[in-house]
């Protein structure tokens, strides 16, 4: 499995070996060995694995849980094909307001994992594009925020030609200067 970091820091980039034959492919996305040797500490605890399906357009994100400690996510696309933006919002972080952006598809069979306090977005790029995730608490809908995907001080990057289909939640979220303002944003915490 071949690992590189992300421009935000502690966010991490794996691609796994498929093995093909007549019958299709076998991927292993997830393995503990190669996410200790590059993230440096030991496995996130998983707590609960979810997935969802979205059409061409959905946005969903940017996405965070309160803390601390917040949640680690590993990310997935088992089928479709999604652009997967990474934000860094934790107060201190030298990464502060950067984002990355990974294509996860059925193909390459990218995975993403996302330090506690990460934003998290997609951009779903075909039809049942299906996200899974591994997620080191579970789901409290209290403790879950958003940011505006569409804030223009971080100007992410959704494709031209998608008209972002959005939450009511999603549409409404703040900016990232009214999140600070408010004090909503997560703190940064190194790794051990």
């Amino acid at each position: 499995m071949r690992a590189r970091a992300l421009a935000v820091a502690g966010a991490l980039e794996f691609t796994p070996t498929a093995y093909p034959d007549e019958r299709g492919h076998f991927v292993s996305s997830f393995q503990g060995d190669a996410f200790t040797a590059t993230h440096g500490a030991p496995l996130f605890p998983v707590a609960q694995a979810s997935f969802s399906s979205s059409r061409r357009g959905v946005v969903r994100g940017v996405h965070f849980t309160a803390g601390p400690p917040g949640t680690a996510k590993y990310v997935t696309c088992p089928s479709g094909e999604a652009l997967d933006i990474v934000v860094d919002i934790r107060e201190g972080s030298p990464t502060f307001g950067r984002w990355d952006a990974v294509l996860l598809d059925q193909r390459d069979h990218r995975a993403l994992y996302l330090p506690p306090g990460v934003g998290h977005a997609f951009v779903s790029l075909r039809d049942d594009t299906v996200m899974s995730y591994l997620l080191s608490a579970e789901y409290v809908a209290e403790r879950e925020l958003a940011l505006s995907v569409l804030d223009p001080d971080l100007a992410l990057p959704i494709p031209a030609g998608i008209d972002p289909v959005l939450s009511a939640r999603d549409r409404e979220a703040p900016t990232l200067a009214e999140a600070r303002a408010a004090g909503l944003l997560p703190s940064y915490t190194p790794l051990p």
